[in-house]
């Protein structure tokens, strides 16, 4: 994303914040402000406590239908799991557009359903899910693709089974841990990003 857009002194906003995990590397990287967004208030709390003592870092309670932020007001925006998963994301997609500044770049990382072991699990998972529409929905709208490949590492097997059962439905999840070993698993993402 550095590659695309530098992070050194710019305004970013991570829309889905979640816990708060990405906002203290945001800051690290020299953002001259990051703001988290979340609407679920134990993650706001969460997401707070992670910042505490962190001067340019605040977390706002909001939705990325409707971002509690001035027009114009960042230069990323970021969502990572978050809302942003294709058709039915326009409102928040016009959002994004309405608080870059010009020349803005908005990054979303999601699933790509179509590589890697993880890929494979979800696409079982979730048999009505598109991969080509969810593409296909990206282009259309201007946006660039850069295919990554990830890694998920856990410190036991028993953070894994706990990830894996959060991630898919009981029956999903059983299957998938009977018949994977070990601690890691290959996960392939999508980054798309558009400069406004």
């Amino acid at each position: 994303m550095a590659r695309i857009h530098p992070f050194e002194g710019a305004d970013l906003v991570d829309v889905g914040c979640g816990s708060g995990f990405h906002l203290p590397r945001f800051a690290s990287l020299g953002c001259a402000s990051v703001t988290g967004v979340e609407p679920h208030p134990p993650l706001v709390s969460l997401a707070r406590q992670r910042i505490s003592g962190m001067p340019r870092v605040r977390v706002l309670d909001g939705v990325a239908q409707s971002l509690p932020l001035p027009d114009s007001s960042a230069d990323i925006t970021h969502a990572r799991w978050a809302y942003f998963f294709g058709a039915g994301s326009e409102p928040g997609l016009r959002e994004l557009e309405r608080v870059l500044r010009p020349g803005g770049t908005a990054y979303v990382i999601d699933n790509d359903a179509t590589r890697s072991t993880f890929g494979h699990w979800f696409s079982r998972a979730y048999p009505t899910y598109d991969p080509v529409a969810v593409q296909r929905f990206w282009a259309r709208r201007g946006w660039e693709r850069e295919p990554l490949t990830i890694e998920w590492t856990f410190d036991s097997r028993e953070d894994l089974e706990a990830v894996v059962r959060i991630e898919f439905p009981e029956t999903a999840a059983e299957g998938i841990l009977a018949e994977h070993q070990g601690t890691s698993v290959d996960y392939a993402v999508n980054l798309w990003w558009r400069t406004f």
